[in-house]
């Protein structure tokens, strides 16, 4: 059996070799470990700040939080002597694979920050988009939440909310009714005004400014189209609407005001 002879010089020699940079690397560790944290506060004071909705707040502070981290583990890594650059090259590449196999999950994903970012609309809001409208009920990082009128629930991805038009019908505290009223050629243009806006400035709901108005809009073929509009609250806008829509046609009917019906004259000729 060999005896192998304990080398004090060689022991020396390894430590004064990689003992510096150990040091080094546990120093670069703590301290950027100790500045990320710092970042981290810094941010969240930021974000309270701008309004940043909560739960995009804890998402974006611990996605920054782990790329910062990720960085420093890495040039720790590199000043104790170990190569970087191809174990960096493998997680690009698996990161680059990912994104393709995920790319309608991260379209979606980016359209929630920009929604939860900017807030375009958020829970309670009744949006309309394309043929889909409702009242927000969840807002997720992937998906938005409606329940419409009917109760029916629809889940829609970020990615369409966010790069297609959406009508925000709760954004503003007014809203202005239209109401479509069409008359016989023979009614009294000026009369049936005058009923409209009557029936109008009799409700308590009707805002006085701006006050409402009653246009021609259209001769069509069988009827003087007229267009009144009003503004409401936009709590009272279906109620306001509805009620006031059947009134007006109950006070032209009262006025002998007729609201006809499409119709067509056909001429017949005899052929002896």
């Amino acid at each position: 059996m060999e005896n192998f002879e304990f080398d004090s010089e060689m022991l020396l020699d390894f430590v004064l070799t990689y003992a510096p940079n150990v040091l080094k690397a546990i120093a670069v560790l703590v301290l950027g470990l100790w500045i990320v944290k710092l970042i981290g506060g810094g941010i969240k004071r930021v974000f309270n700040k701008s309004n940043v909705d909560p739960s995009l707040q804890g998402f974006l502070r611990g996605l920054i939080s782990m790329i910062l981290k990720v960085m420093v583990y890495i040039t720790s890594l590199g000043m104790l002597g170990i190569e970087m650059t191809s174990f960096i090259a493998i997680l690009g590449a698996a990161g680059l694979a990912v994104g393709l196999a995920l790319q309608g999950s991260l379209s979606n994903f980016a359209g929630g920050v920009l929604i939860l970012f900017f807030k375009p609309f958020k829970v309670g809001d009744f949006i309309e988009r394309g043929s889909e409208s409702g009242t927000v009920e969840k807002i997720d990082i992937l998906h938005t939440i409606l329940n419409t009128p009917q109760n029916q629930t629809i889940v829609v991805p970020n990615g369409q909310l966010a790069n297609s038009p959406v009508t925000n019908y709760s954004n503003k505290e007014t809203r202005q009714a239209r109401f479509s009223v069409g008359i016989s050629y023979g009614a009294d243009i000026k009369k049936a005004r005058e009923v409209i806006l009557s029936v109008l400035n009799s409700d308590e709901r009707l805002l006085k400014e701006p006050a409402p108005v009653v246009v021609l809009t259209e001769l069509a073929d069988s009827s003087l189209n007229l267009s009144a509009r009003a503004w409401t609250k936009n709590s009272d806008y279906w109620p306001f609407f509805w009620e006031n829509l059947e009134k007006i046609k109950e006070e032209l009917d009262k006025e002998g005001i007729e609201i006809p019906f499409p119709q067509r004259d056909i001429h017949v000729h005899n052929v002896d």
